[in-house]
């Protein structure tokens, strides 16, 4: 699945398969286009989790982190 992370301030990433990153949480906003990947379940991913990363995207539409720790629930 192509996946798109924007960054936010500090090390704050989200990511979403909205190209536009239109549906990241406000709060955090300003995010900025940081790349595009392709993740596969169970295919690591240098700096990304892809597992927990899908998992999230699939439930809630976007994965949050800060400094490498999944904080999504913490902006929903």
């Amino acid at each position: 699945m192509q996946i798109h992370l924007f960054r936010s301030e500090g090390r704050v990433f989200g990511c979403t398969a909205d190209a536009a990153g239109a549906n990241l949480p406000s709060k955090l906003a300003p995010w900025t286009a940081f790349k595009t990947v392709e993740l596969q379940r169970g295919v690591p991913t240098p700096g990304i989790n892809p597992d927990e990363c899908l998992d999230d995207i699939d439930r809630f539409g976007f994965h949050i982190t800060d400094a490498h720790v999944r904080v999504t629930e913490k902006y929903l």
